[in-house]
């Protein structure tokens, strides 16, 4: 189902005709980057309790491995730039945190107990919600099949040129 609040890409509209003959925008140019992988110690600090700081380390090497993972291909097909790199570095953390909470629900099950009985593990929550904001990022940088559809790769002949001539 089409998100009805989320424009139409170009090359969307463009295939599927424009019956309305609205003037058809092309999409802001981003000067391209290689982006530099983040710090993960500001995202994940180090903690002075074992268990969180085990939890915090497991987090890094998820979200270094998602960044090494990601970025190369989003270079070349969507050909993101340094605005972009805040958006990708939350995408890894989200990956990250989904891991946390998914070994969290496996070590102490969905249901764990609490002052006031069995109740849901946390956890569950938690991976939802971050699961819901992943499929954000995957959609906004073309990361599912559905989305790298409305995503036009940067032609390579445009490397030379300097978009602000």
């Amino acid at each position: 189902m089409a998100d009805r609040y989320r424009p139409k890409s170009t090359a969307q509209r463009a295939r599927e005709g424009n019956p309305s003959k609205a003037a058809i925008r092309e999409g802001v140019i981003v000067p391209r980057a290689v982006l530099a992988e983040p710090d993960w110690n500001e995202a994940f600090k180090v903690s002075p309790d074992s268990t969180v700081e085990s939890a915090n380390v497991r987090c890094r090497q998820v979200a270094s491995a998602e960044w090494r993972r990601v970025v190369p291909i989003l270079e070349v097909a969507a050909g993101i730039g340094e605005v972009d790199h805040t958006t990708v570095k939350d995408l890894c953390v989200c990956v990250a945190r989904i891991d946390q909470a998914e070994r969290d629900l496996s070590e102490r099950g969905l249901m764990v107990t609490a002052e006031r009985g069995t109740v849901k593990n946390g956890a569950a929550t938690i991976a939802g919600q971050y699961r819901t904001q992943l499929a954000r990022y995957i959609r906004e940088l073309g990361l599912s099949p559905s989305s790298r559809s409305s995503i036009n790769p940067p032609d390579p002949a445009d490397e030379e040129s300097d978009i602000w001539d």
